[in-house]
């Protein structure tokens, strides 16, 4: 399963660290869920491959109950890579690796 998708990134400060993240549409996530039933690890996370710009790399997505949608980390080295900064809107693919 492949997800595309354009989001804003936000930041959540969690204890003394600041991670960035962008949500996942909320139908998508819902597919996820279905996709990945009993698949899922730790936190209930889920394998991808993300693309953002010009940086690919291998992570997880985790679902956020609050959001009502999975949300992908994005690291320092991506944003700067690719001239973003939190609040910036981006196109975003997620590929879902089930096994």
């Amino acid at each position: 399963m492949i997800v595309e998708f354009e989001a804003p990134l936000w930041e959540w400060d969690a204890r003394q660290e600041s991670w960035t993240f962008v949500s996942l549409p909320e139908d998508a996530s819902e597919d996820i869920r279905h996709l990945t039933d009993g698949l899922r690890r730790g936190f209930g996370a889920v394998k991808v491959r993300a693309v953002i710009g010009r940086s690919e790399w291998s992570t997880s997505i985790f679902p956020d109950s609050k959001r009502g949608a999975y949300v992908l980390p994005v690291k320092r080295a991506v944003r700067e890579k690719n001239g973003l900064a939190t609040g910036d809107v981006t196109a975003v693919t997620v590929e879902i690796l089930t096994p």
